[in-house]
């Protein structure tokens, strides 16, 4: 493909006072007002006929087989222009609506015997099979009067995993530090509700644990052992519907929770709980079965990965019903939702006090940041008056529901997007460490 540049525009209409002054003055050789445009014409001609053709351009691109969603990566860019090649060319990918590339005006790239290498930075911004269908090569004639482009076909794909990076970074930082605090098996007694040995009683033990029968029958006072219950039934459900994807800090809620999942996931894993995975949105779309041990993170994992982003409104009742029928011993529930309007935080209400008399329910919602930010925000006009007072008014609303779930006994997390991880594991080991279950 070729077309004019900005330049040959600019010249050819640079020559239209002159072609009008001609033809006023000398309208008997109107003609000759014509010698400008055809100057210009024919010399776009010529720039387009020197050089290397727009079919002398090959492009390669390489990417990496998988990236955590969120994280930046870097596709490697092989161009070839054969013939008379330019000094640079231009380069942009039809990223598609997973990726997002750093600059969105295409890459310079420098030739260099009519080839060259670089890194196109992207970010990952959707989970998903990342596909590059095709991407532009485009270079100026050597008179800077037309553009030569070429439309490469690639087929470049890319997995995009929910983000483990908090695991690898955090996890075993968190787990040494909780593990210290009576979780881990080699220090766990004294600690938990299993009843792990009769002890002789020692000062600073607790005196509820004194088994008056056996001291009787020994003539000295004994005490029980316990230790960390193991073996919870713990149930991540995930709400993944429309109010799930709006994205927060140009990441979406959705792979915001994902994430504080699976490291929490991590932790439960190995510290000998049960975990199982459920998603839904107007109904259930994932239901897996109950997994332990840390080889099983790599099953919730694809699992977490296989959530996708809906446009439905959620449902409540259906989706937290079905997981409460196939429950059958007192678990931790632990649940990842959003609401922005009383008639949806109804629903939720209603289902979570049914669950809240059998099960241990812990809620985890992200903060509102951009309502926050407008209420503090000082008002300059009449609008950011209505908005500051609208954005109060959907917080008090929020507010009022968090507190009605707190009255019903469900436990609630409400944390900042990039902190929300370490508030979810903090909240597991206390409950656990508390004995709830």
């Amino acid at each position: 493909m070729i077309y004019p540049t900005r330049n040959a525009i600019w010249t050819a209409a640079a020559g239209a006072p002159v072609t009008l002054l001609v033809a006023l003055l000398v309208p008997g050789r109107w003609y000759a007002a014509l010698a400008w445009p055809v100057a210009v014409l024919i010399a776009s001609l010529a720039d387009a006929l020197l050089g290397s053709r727009p079919a002398q351009a090959a492009l390669r691109l390489d990417l990496p087989r998988a990236a955590s969603v969120g994280a930046p990566v870097e596709a490697a860019a092989h161009v070839t222009i054969a013939g008379v090649p330019p000094a640079r060319t231009q380069l942009l990918l039809d990223s598609g609506p997973l990726l997002e590339p750093e600059d969105e005006d295409g890459l310079w790239v420098d030739l260099h015997a009519g080839k060259a290498s670089a890194a196109i930075p992207l970010r990952t911004v959707r989970r998903g099979m990342a596909r590059i269908a095709r991407g532009w090569l485009r270079w100026k004639g050597p008179l800077s009067l037309v553009w030569k482009q070429r439309i490469v076909p690639l087929d470049a794909t890319m997995a995009i995993l929910p983000d483990i990076r908090p695991v690898h970074d955090r996890g075993a930082q968190i787990f040494q530090r909780h593990a210290l605090q009576g979780l881990m098996a080699q220090v766990d007694r004294g600690d938990g509700a299993d009843f792990d040995a009769l002890v002789e009683f020692r000062s600073g033990m607790d005196r509820r644990a004194i088994d008056w029968k056996q001291s009787a029958r020994h003539s000295k006072l004994h005490a029980k052992e316990f230790r960390s219950e193991r073996n919870n039934q713990i149930v991540f459900a995930i709400d993944a519907g429309r109010q799930m994807s709006e994205p927060v800090a140009g990441l979406s809620r959705l792979d915001r929770v994902v994430s504080a999942m699976l490291l929490t996931a991590w932790v439960a894993l190995k510290l000998g709980d049960r975990v199982a995975l459920h998603a839904f949105d107007s109904r259930p779309r994932i239901a897996s079965g109950l997994v332990s041990g840390a080889a099983a993170f790599g099953e919730l994992q694809r699992l977490a990965a296989r959530i996708d982003y809906s446009g439905e409104e959620t449902n409540y009742t259906h989706a937290l019903t079905t997981l409460a029928t196939r429950l059958t011993r007192r678990s931790m529930i632990v649940l990842f939702t959003e609401f922005t309007d009383l008639t949806s935080a109804e629903f939720l209400v209603r289902a979570a006090s049914r669950l809240v008399e059998t099960h241990l329910l812990l809620i985890v919602v992200l903060r509102d940041e951009e309502l926050e930010s407008i209420l503090d925000r000082r008002p300059s006009n009449a609008d950011d008056v209505t908005r500051a007072v609208t954005a109060a008014a959907l917080l008090r609303d929020r507010r009022m529901v968090l507190t009605r779930l707190r009255h019903l006994g469900a436990h609630v997390i409400e944390a900042e997007h990039d902190r929300v991880a370490d508030r979810l594991v903090q909240g597991y080991v206390d409950l656990k460490r508390r004995n709830l279950l």
